[in-house]
């Protein structure tokens, strides 16, 4: 069963500061990164090949047969998610998977990499607040609402099905300038959690 409980902005705090203090794979402390930044699903993040990364135009375009909707979309990346990836490309840009399998290469990594650190950081398990790596897109869906950001916005970030299948096929691009701000906007919010030195009335 996923766990999709939000962050509160104070967990995110400890979430951060555990982060840093993780002493597993650099790769594994990235994707966790990334998972804060993108709020894409977990298998997105897994799955993710370089060749679907512009990094100098800031975009990762998911294509469809990956997607849950089988439909395109398309991630903007912040400034901090293009740093993360440039030092990531330092690692592991010499094969085709962002994030290959430690044991075998030729795979990607599992859900599992993901919430063992999640485990081993005191946020899933036996007494712990029952978090999985999932909980980062129920975070952001909260924090950005409370932000004052329109629904149909982060609906669109977070590539939740379209009612409407004619407008779902070319709506991959819908709200793009304002994404692109949205998510900027998020990054800059977690750098701040992560600082503890909250702007007045972001959140």
């Amino acid at each position: 069963m996923e766990h999709r409980k939000p962050l509160t902005r104070e967990q995110i705090i400890q979430f951060i500061k555990a982060l840093d203090e993780y002493g597993g794979y650099r790769t594994t402390v990235i994707a966790l990164r990334l998972m804060l930044l993108t709020f894409v699903r977990t298998v997105e993040l897994r799955k993710a090949e370089w060749h679907e990364f512009d990094l100098d135009r800031a975009e990762w375009r998911i294509p469809a047969e990956k997607m849950k909707m089988r439909q395109p979309h398309i991630v903007p990346l912040s400034r901090q998610a293009v740093e993360l990836l440039r030092e990531l490309y330092t690692l592991t840009g010499g094969r085709p998977l962002l994030f290959p399998n430690l044991r075998n290469p030729d795979t990607y990594m599992t859900a599992t990499t993901l919430n063992r650190a999640l485990e081993r950081m005191g946020f899933s398990g036996k007494g712990s607040i029952g978090f999985s790596a999932h909980g980062f897109r129920a975070t952001a869906s909260t924090l950005l609402n409370e932000m004052g950001y329109r629904s149909d916005l982060i609906e669109r970030q977070l590539a939740h099905a379209e009612r409407d299948k004619v407008r779902a096929s070319y709506n991959q691009a819908q709200y793009l300038d304002e994404r692109k701000v949205m998510m900027q906007e998020w990054a800059d919010l977690i750098d701040g959690l992560a600082g503890n030195d909250l702007p007045a009335g972001k959140v």
